[in-house]
């Protein structure tokens, strides 16, 4: 069936979302001469990871850091084959962590962290040393994974035999499986040193979005390493890397078309059709860059409601959006805060917070200000009832954070957003503004899945529910590999 009045094409592949799973998925079809169309229902790309224009300023959607944009990254390679006119800086040092314990500088590299902590009043250099060299092992193991979506299932030319040959590496993993992240930091004595179990339950919370006691180690102790692996700072916000893959996609000949949201997918022969806003399109396969109750929800189905019960087990998000006088005392350069009321309770509702400034030198708001933005996690079912009265409690604490933690933010503001879940469901088109994928809490069950998912035949999800999910980075590795497995299903 066709609405009256709106064009009517083909193509081999729809992708459904230009969050960066369907950014990355669009643009390895588009390379290997796929006919794709891409929609995107809000006007700007990226999804989670996007930038968007309020009052003439330009934020962040989401307090984020970025990574494979350094030497043999994928971004990195997409960045030079494609001529993509994207400014990547990796500052000295991109975390700062402050608690009442102190403050912590995160830097670049790895071992010059390792240095300062053994550095600390009381620190059990021993100990430490050789906790990280556990944790290391773990991270050496799987981050090189990250490089190369053919090393991702389904297999690329040589994958496998890359994955043989690294088998030794893979042994120090099996002591962790099922195990949670705060058993290593237990067996090297180290769990009630604060300044290094802070540390941890912070990055975990925001990498594999659970504490230190009930993340899966593999996951948990490889992302503690996320600092040290390229990950730095798109200049002009993230949202300029999603709109130059944007251009890549058109240039490699596929179709984009944002403002255009998706209204129902219908079997159409062998294929399916996509109905869009102002557009139909007859396709092969599709690709969707949504969560589990949105292609439901586009198929007329109610089969992924374990997948989505998952997620919904997940973080939605609160917000704080700021702009900076010009003469604040913050240093120019662009930089994250991860602040800490008390160490002692949960990393939500805005005891935890996590800041991200723009730099001095990228015009992101008027009159030479900067712009802020300042994310926490509130569980999805909190705001079951009275969700006013919940995320203005959840506000206040957030800016309670900020003034006691950061007062050269605070004090330094000149204007003030706040965004709700329901906010960043608008931002991002995520029901419940849920934000972060599956939580990696300990157990098998984050190893039952970790190949493309296909939920119907010719209909495969990407995107943070899906594995590797969790970053930005790996969302568009997923999206990669699904794209290779589409391209293998596709019809001769």
């Amino acid at each position: 069936m066709t609405t009256p009045g709106v064009p009517m094409s083909t193509a081999h592949t729809a992708v459904i979302g230009a969050g960066f799973g369907g950014l990355a998925a669009a643009l390895t079809l588009a390379e290997q001469g796929q006919k794709v169309v891409l929609f995107e229902s809000l006007r700007y790309p990226g999804g989670c990871a996007s930038t968007f224009e309020k009052g003439g300023a330009r934020y962040e959607t989401g307090a984020t850091l970025f990574s494979g944009l350094g030497p043999g990254g994928l971004f990195e390679r997409w960045r030079q084959q494609h001529d993509m006119d994207v400014a990547f800086t990796t500052p000295d040092v991109p975390i700062t962590l402050r608690s009442p314990s102190g403050e912590l500088p995160i830097p670049a590299d790895r071992d010059r962290f390792i240095t300062g902590l053994c550095a600390l009043p009381n620190a059990p250099e021993v100990s430490l040393r050789r906790f990280f060299r556990d944790q290391g092992a773990v991270a050496e193991a799987l981050w090189p994974m990250l490089d190369d979506p053919g090393r991702l299932v389904p297999f690329g030319p040589g994958g496998l035999s890359w994955h043989v040959k690294r088998l030794a590496r893979y042994l120090p993993l099996i002591g962790h499986v099922g195990r949670p992240a705060l058993h290593l930091l237990a067996r090297h004595g180290l769990a009630d040193w604060r300044p290094l179990r802070t540390w941890v339950d912070a990055c975990s919370q925001i990498t594999v979005q659970a504490s230190a006691a009930d993340a899966e180690a593999p996951f948990a102790l490889s992302t503690l390493d996320y600092t040290f692996r390229g990950t730095g700072h798109i200049h002009g916000g993230i949202g300029v890397l999603a709109k130059a893959m944007v251009t890549a996609i058109r240039r490699a000949g596929g179709t984009v078309h944002l403002a255009s949201r998706v209204r129902s997918l219908t079997r159409s022969g062998a294929g399916w059709r996509v109905a869009a806003r102002g557009h139909s399109v007859d396709v092969d396969q599709i690709v969707g860059n949504v969560l589990p109750d949105a292609m439901d929800a586009l198929l007329g189905t109610q089969q992924l409601g374990a997948l989505d019960r998952t997620v919904s087990a997940g973080w939605a998000a609160c917000m704080l959006y700021l702009r900076l006088d010009p003469t604040a005392d913050v240093p120019p350069e662009p930089h994250h805060l991860q602040l800490i009321a008390d160490e002692h309770a949960p990393l939500v509702e805005g005891n935890h917070i996590f800041v991200s400034i723009s730099g001095a030198d990228e015009d992101r708001a008027p009159d030479g200000q900067r712009t802020v933005t300042i994310s926490t996690h509130i569980r999805p079912d909190r705001l079951l009832e009275d969700a006013g009265q919940t995320v203005h409690a959840v506000h206040n604490r957030m800016q309670s954070t900020l003034r006691t933690l950061a007062p050269e933010v605070d004090g330094a503001t000149v204007h003030r957003m706040t965004a709700s879940p329901r906010t960043w469901s608008r931002f991002t088109g995520r029901s419940a503004g849920r934000v972060g994928g599956v939580p990696r809490t300990v157990g098998l069950h984050n190893y039952g899945s970790l190949g493309p998912q296909q939920v119907q035949p010719g209909v495969w999800l990407v995107g943070d529910s899906v594995f590797p999910g969790q970053s930005t980075l790996a969302t568009a590795l997923g999206g990669a590999a699904t794209a290779r497995a589409v391209l293998r299903a596709a019809p001769r």
